[in-house]
């Protein structure tokens, strides 16, 4: 399985990370609601971390039949 990159960071907000990835930031809510995207929570703010985000990355969204590896 290919390695994702990110850059040299501690966290990333949703916002961010939906303008790196293309996924939007409802469906990003939906996943921390859902307990398959971890975060912190500093006050209003809520930072996903680096290792967080390359793990979620990886292994897709969970529980979605559809995801996992592409087929090419």
């Amino acid at each position: 399985m290919e390695t994702i990159e990110t850059s040299r960071r501690l966290t990333w907000g949703l916002a961010e990370i939906a303008d790196s990835t293309g996924l939007s930031v409802a469906f990003l809510r939906n996943e921390v609601r859902a307990g398959r995207l971890p975060v912190r929570k500093f006050g209003r703010r809520v930072l996903v971390k680096d290792e967080d985000l390359k793990t979620y990355l990886e292994r897709g969204s969970v529980g979605d039949e559809r995801s996992g590896p592409l087929e090419g």
